[in-house]
């Protein structure tokens, strides 16, 4: 996806980027990399929700042990972090656990997520969906703790399911062609072929969607204002953009079928369970509004584009 950026990279980037292919858990030109810049933002991760309960292995040792070199090496050497984590360590919310009639659910408190007063609540060992966010938990509270016991300077990012242009793979297109991408890409690859959209457990979950280049704006102001970002985590999300996935399936097929003047299937939408889908083990959050208060306090940052917008951006 950077390759277009890096080789060759393009007239007003050359000079300015210096790529270098490693791997991050056992190569020796890590900490010098990170002596010579200014400021490390690591991304480097297992992220897709089909890996979390087949790959569990590879997912808690790519989303913590093979991070734990960086965070060191930043706080040994003085050099300021931007971790990227993820809105799973959120986990299920409190109002889960309600009654699906019960009028608590409607109260904010108990399905708005807040960076520093929400709990994390995860489900059993055996769902192994899980592992991914336990692992980058565990990996949030080192860099807090570096911070607070060795002056690490660090800013922890929360992202709720930035999405946008080359996000993702289609299958055997720009990607393996084994493999389940992320919900964008998986509905994109549908629409692509013409199959319907395969909805997990009917499509009940609900998720915030925030525009890739809004979601970059907040990045850049974290980069840019260290004293107003330091020591903070940060939700970044867009919480107006929510939907169920079986919403967003009905918003995709329409958003398609307006720029690519194909007529919707005749069934767009067909009904799978978790298991045949994602596999054993897998579970799911139910709900993820991000409390936009501290970001935009401290950075004064908020999103700006609605979904149906990116959306249309995205497919054309």
């Amino acid at each position: 996806k950077i390759r277009h950026l890096v080789d060759p990279p393009p007239p007003h980037l050359a000079g300015r980027i210096a790529f270098h292919r490693l791997n991050i858990k056992n190569d020796s030109r890590l900490e010098g990399l990170i002596k010579m810049a200014d400021l490390t933002i690591n991304l480097a991760a297992i992220c897709t929700p089909a890996d979390y309960n087949t790959r569990p292995l590879d997912t808690i040792y790519s989303n913590f042990i093979d991070a734990l070199p960086v965070v060191k090496y930043c706080s040994e050497n003085s050099k300021r972090l931007i971790h990227f984590s993820t809105c799973e360590v959120y986990g299920k919310t409190i109002g889960s656990f309600l009654p699906k009639d019960h009028p608590l659910r409607k109260e904010a408190e108990f399905y708005v997520l807040t960076e520093d007063e929400s709990p994390c609540i995860f489900g059993p060992i055996v769902k192994q969906r899980w592992s991914y966010a336990c692992a980058k938990q565990l990996i949030e509270r080192l860099v807090f703790a570096e911070g607070a016991e060795n002056g690490l300077e660090f800013t922890i990012v929360r992202p709720f399911n930035w999405i946008g242009p080359r996000m993702d793979f289609i299958p055997g297109v720009d990607g393996p062609s084994e493999g389940v991408p992320r919900v964008l890409a998986c509905f994109s690859n549908n629409l692509l072929r013409r199959e319907p959209l395969k909805l997990v457990d009917g499509g009940e979950s609900q998720r915030t969607f925030v525009y890739i280049k809004d979601a970059i704006e907040a990045v850049l102001l974290m980069i840019e204002n260290p004293a107003r970002a330091n020591g903070h985590i940060f939700n970044v999300g867009n919480p107006d953009n929510e939907v169920t996935v079986r919403e967003l399936a009905e918003m995709m097929t329409e958003v398609y079928a307006k720029v690519s003047g194909e007529p919707p299937l005749e069934e767009p939408v067909i009904d799978v369970s978790a298991k045949e889908f994602y596999g054993e083990g897998y579970d799911d959050s139910d709900k993820r509004i991000p409390d936009m208060t501290l970001i935009n306090k401290q950075l004064g940052w908020n999103p700006k584009t609605p979904l149906k917008d990116l959306l249309e951006t995205t497919l054309t």
